[in-house]
């Protein structure tokens, strides 16, 4: 069964390989979309290779609702996109991918359903079919090579719906399972640089040691160390005094 999460349809007009098709529905499970609509495949369906590259994602193949005529896709549809690097000469307001699943997020949030259309693999959609669309989406590709397979297109599709319906952490550091160093563990580590390096004469001369001194502290508080980071430290100083002391 497909998933309860309010999504757009991705409709698949007139696909050619079963690869291909295959590909978008892995695409589309990547990012948690799973209702595929396909219209007059050219080698028929079911479609062996499709499972294939499917994986995983086969159960959207399964699911799949197969339809004769684009018409037929889009009977319950109330705003629907179109996907295509061409110009057109059909007048209809064009979105980034980005712009377009916004868009759509907002309008299933308010309870429409949403198609986002994807042409055959050799020349994509026909203006025919773009002009049963409310809009287009163009993605902002080189224009001496603007060709995009039906997999590639879907998972850029893909991709922004997630990130309008879904928390992204765009940067996360994993420390492991050390904490982060408190200041009073980051003071002391500092203390304990500064007095050997001034034991061993580096701040010098004397009368630009208090200077040289603020740039060494603020060194260490451009780095964000963890525990595990001032310890190894700590020791690393140790173990080089130690080393000196008995070479001496």
């Amino acid at each position: 069964m497909p998933s309860p999460t309010p999504q757009p349809s991705f409709v698949l007009v007139r696909p050619q390989m079963g690869e291909n098709i295959g590909a978008a529905a892995r695409a589309m499970w990547n990012f948690g979309l799973d209702r595929m609509r396909i219209v007059a495949p050219r080698d028929g369906w079911p479609n062996p290779k499709a499972v294939a590259m499917a994986s995983g994602a086969g159960r959207l193949l399964d699911e799949a609702q197969l339809n004769e005529d684009l018409a037929g896709a889009l009977k319950d549809c109330t705003y629907v996109f179109a996907t295509t690097a061409r110009p057109r000469e059909l007048t209809k307001p064009v979105f980034s991918p980005e712009a377009a699943m916004k868009l759509a997020a907002e309008k299933i949030k308010a309870g429409e359903k949403i198609a986002v259309l994807f042409g055959p693999e050799r020349a994509g959609l026909e203006n025919e079919d773009i002009a049963k669309a409310n809009a287009i989406i163009s993605v902002p590709v080189n224009p001496e090579f603007a060709s995009l397979n039906l997999g590639q297109c879907v998972l850029l599709t893909a991709y922004e719906w997630r990130r309008q319906v879904e928390e992204i952490e765009h940067e996360v550091l994993d420390i492991g399972k050390s904490d982060w160093a408190t200041g009073q563990e980051v003071e002391a580590l500092v203390k304990h640089y500064e007095d050997r390096l001034t034991e061993a004469g580096y701040f010098y001369p004397p009368e630009k040691a208090p200077g040289m001194k603020v740039v060494f502290r603020n060194l260490w508080s451009r780095m964000r160390l963890t525990r595990a980071d001032v310890q190894m430290l700590h020791g690393i100083m140790r173990q080089m005094v130690r080393w000196r002391e008995h070479r001496d």
